[in-house]
């Protein structure tokens, strides 16, 4: 009996096989349509790929048209071709307006950008888009069955914006531009005052304050130093229990003994 199966099996894929390579050479595009729809049924959308391209001149723009190029956009996307399955998605939003599975695609549109996104230490070009595309998502469809995920998705790719803003402030305070890092610092707490950076951006702004503070020439270091104290003042208001707290303090103390200096 196993033998018996195997040998079916075996039968089964190289007529499969067979009708597969049989409709790609086929001009017949009804052909076409229904070994690609088996392929795409069975999940071998790399195949079903490759009779869409076929029939996608044919079938674009026309009513008929629907079911081929929600398979098209599908097996794109179940493929991990995220460019062409955004792509796709949006010409079948555009091209199929009424159809039942506008919101469901108008989503996974807006989901093929978002794997576009690139960790956040590159350019974010993709990144904004997906937000873009996100966005427009839950603003059309607020009771969408998918706005849970649409609301997580934002919410990541907003996190990844947030983290390259600041990893760029940060930067500033790494090669010692301080005066840089202060303003981009200020900008980020401006731009993202709910971001769960927040605590590490006020000591790094503190801390860049501080360094050139002490590094100033004699003239311009008090009004500097009083400066510092003040963005020292708010982060401890922040959160008193800084993680940064030993560190901040050390940095006051030489700030008070510097003042001290201009009060003789």
């Amino acid at each position: 009996m196993k033998k018996i199966i195997s040998v079916l099996l075996v039968v089964l894929f190289f007529s499969s096989c067979s009708e597969y390579q049989d409709a790609l050479k086929k001009e017949d595009v009804a052909v076409k349509f229904e070994v690609g729809t088996k392929l795409y049924d069975a999940g071998k959308y790399s195949k079903a790929i490759r009779l869409f391209e076929q029939l996608a001149p044919s079938y674009r723009g026309k009513p008929q048209g629907e079911k081929l190029f929600y398979m098209y956009s599908q097996s794109l996307y179940k493929t991990k071709q995220y460019y062409l399955s955004g792509y796709q998605f949006d010409s079948f939003v555009s091209g199929y307006p009424r159809s039942e599975k506008i919101e469901e695609c108008s989503f996974l549109a807006a989901k093929s950008y978002s794997m576009l996104s690139p960790v956040y230490s590159i350019d974010q070009t993709d990144t904004f888009k997906a937000i873009e595309k996100i966005q427009g998502f839950i603003d059309r469809y607020p009771n969408s069955q998918y706005i849970v995920e649409a609301n997580a998705t934002s919410k990541k790719l907003n996190d990844k914006i947030e983290r390259k803003v600041y990893e760029n402030a940060l930067e500033y305070n790494r090669i010692s531009n301080y005066k840089s890092a202060i303003i981009a610092f200020d900008n980020f707490i401006s731009d993202y005052p709910g971001t769960s950076f927040k605590e590490k951006a006020l000591y790094y702004k503190f801390d860049s304050a501080y360094s050139l503070a002490i590094n100033s020439i004699y003239i311009k270091m008090e009004e500097r130093l009083n400066t510092a104290k003040t963005y020292y003042n708010n982060l401890v208001k922040f959160k008193p229990n800084t993680e940064y707290k030993s560190k901040a303090d050390e940095m006051l103390a030489k700030i008070d003994v510097e003042l001290q200096k201009f009060n003789k």
